[in-house]
């Protein structure tokens, strides 16, 4: 085989194309290409027209005319061409650069239904307002180009993947197992030896062994008098570019699935409430004249959700109940559903998930009060204190059967008109109303059980009930109520494999090479041998420069100092 054949088999050289003849113009005259034109502008017209059809109100007269204004491009470039140039990787990667500048303007202006974002958009002036909503740039990853662009390059990468994949696939399906001399030295590296054998399959067996001292898997093969030993190593990083096409289009899906059916809501939770549907703030921005509605959107889960009680876990506990005094904050909750109940906990850095909804804590409504009183109760005529500890809504029963029950909290007590209340969110007068049932079974009362700052002044103070005296010594500090964020987003999971096989498919591309080594074995005389090696690599042309070099001194019989440390 010649050397010019064997570089045919190495690359595919296109010929240039015949001249065609003319193609028969039939009764109307029109030559093919312009009849597919036509054709094709034709279907896309028709297309377009059902699509408004059965859209209706969803699809407006903007996405029309951009429909069609596509159609009329495709026609007149031909599908062909268009083809061609959507499967160029010029074309891709003008859309990734316009797919960061659309992610960079997402990041420098701030978008809707982000928290703080009513101030923001408060501050800008109204040409900002205009402008920035008319090309719906609060809200650009939800927009319509985004998705376009997202969609066109998943096109892109599907179709350079088609075109470019049997291509890399030869290089498995189809080894170039045999090489003349001649290509073998115009290889990145090369040799020529001369050998001493008893037999040429003697050597080629000697050459197979150091192949597989470097690595490389060989194959022999014999062809017009002469052997050839082929060894590679990495095959398949060939086919790593596709690996991270796929990775990509595994992350494009996702966010797709994220844009369009992500629900996110926030759900204030008290001790015994249930709740079985979220709402969120929606901003909506009128494109034309700037103006900002904000409004609330309700959503229904498909379960209920019931607080059992809510913890704060503070820093310091003698401080206030505020985030950065708090080093936990706990929901606990039950989960009823047609597969029946669950109890659940929600911590500030732990969430939990439960049929694809996530339930994180987001914050909580900051007025005072007690998750459990500590109580002093001191007989009406002398003895011993009694100390009870009584949960929020709870009860306890004294030795003679008094009955005491926990019925509500007010950090800043005052007693008006209106009866008892709080006059601020702080814990500055803190007072626990209870009921109290005595032990004859008579009707049961109302007691304030104050602390010892306000029994001098207060005046409820020192009222002696069902024979007792009642003072708060201590209390738990808790918030009125938790409010948990509860988000279902079906492409997180779709986004974080496709993350994982980015890094694993680029680790490989990167950190792999497809490296070749042909050894052309040809007899020049009794026991004597000529021994022609070529190689190359896709990649690390210097680690595969090494390779080569221990491969060589091998087959020598001459370890070099590299291959004596690496075997030490």
């Amino acid at each position: 085989m010649s050397a010019i054949e064997e570089t045919k088999q190495e690359i595919s050289v296109p010929t240039p194309a015949k001249a065609q003849s003319a193609p028969p113009a039939g009764a109307s005259g029109v030559s093919s290409p312009l009849m597919e034109r036509a054709l094709t502008l034709l279907v896309g017209v028709v297309l377009v027209i059902l699509l408004r059809v059965f859209a209706g109100d969803a699809m407006s007269s903007y996405d029309v005319a951009g429909l069609l204004l596509l159609t009329v491009g495709v026609a007149a470039v031909g599908i062909q061409k268009m083809l061609d140039y959507l499967s160029s990787v010029r074309f891709g990667v003008s859309l990734l650069v316009l797919l960061v500048i659309a992610c960079m303007i997402g990041m420098l202006i701030m978008q809707v239904n982000v928290d703080g974002f009513e101030n923001y958009y408060a501050e800008l002036t109204p040409s900002q307002k205009l402008l920035y909503g008319s090309l719906n740039f609060f809200d650009i990853y939800h927009s319509r180009y985004f998705n376009f662009l997202l969609l066109i390059l998943s096109l892109n990468i599907v179709l350079a993947s088609i075109d470019r994949f049997p291509k890399a696939w030869t290089f498995i399906s189809r080894k170039k197992l045999d090489a003349s001399a001649h290509w073998l030295r115009g290889q990145e590296q090369h040799a020529s030896l001369r050998l001493e054998a008893e037999s040429r399959s003697a050597l080629a067996e000697r050459i197979s062994e150091a192949f597989r001292g470097a690595g490389l898997k060989p194959v022999v093969t014999e062809k017009n008098g002469k052997s050839f030993v082929f060894g590679e190593r990495g095959v398949w990083n060939r086919l790593g570019a596709y690996a991270v096409h796929v990775a990509l289009l595994t992350i494009f899906a996702g966010g797709f699935l994220t844009a369009q059916f992500s629900r996110v809501g926030q759900m204030p939770l008290k001790p015994g409430m249930s709740a079985n549907e979220m709402s969120e703030v929606v901003f909506r921005i009128d494109g034309t004249t700037g103006e900002f509605a904000p409004t609330r959107a309700s959503a229904e889960l498909p379960f209920e959700v019931v607080c059992t009680d809510i913890q704060q876990q503070l820093i310091r506990k003698e401080g206030p109940i505020t985030a950065d005094n708090t080093l936990d904050w706990l929901t606990r909750i039950k989960i009823k559903d047609e597969t029946g109940e669950r109890d659940a906990l929600v911590h500030m850095n732990r969430p939990y998930d439960y049929r694809g909804y996530r339930f994180f804590q987001a914050s909580f409504q900051s007025l005072g009060q007690a998750r459990q009183i500590t109580l002093s109760v001191t007989p009406e005529q002398g003895g011993t204190p009694l100390r009870l500890t009584i949960k929020r809504d709870g009860e306890a029963t004294l030795p003679d059967g008094t009955r005491i029950a926990f019925q509500a909290f007010f950090p800043d007590f005052v007693l008006g008109a209106r009866g008892p209340d709080t006059a601020s969110d702080e814990y500055n007068k803190p007072a626990a109303m209870l009921s109290v049932t005595p032990s004859s079974g008579g009707a049961p009362e109302r007691v304030f059980a104050l602390s010892s700052e306000l029994l001098k002044n207060a005046p409820v103070a020192g009222k002696a009930v069902a024979g007792y005296k009642f003072r708060l010594e201590d209390f738990e500090k808790v918030p009125l109520a938790h409010v948990l964020s509860i988000q279902k987003d079906p492409g997180a999971n779709v986004v974080y494999l496709g993350f994982l096989l980015l890094a694993l498919t680029l680790a490989y591309v990167f950190f792999v090479s497809h490296q070749r080594v042909w050894a052309l074995v040809e007899e020049r005389g009794a026991a004597q041998f000529d021994v022609t090696l070529g190689g190359n690599t896709n990649r690390n042309h210097l680690g595969f420069e090494d390779r080569f070099k221990r491969l060589v001194s091998a087959i020598k019989g001459e370890p070099s100092e590299a291959a004596a440390s690496e075997q030490s």
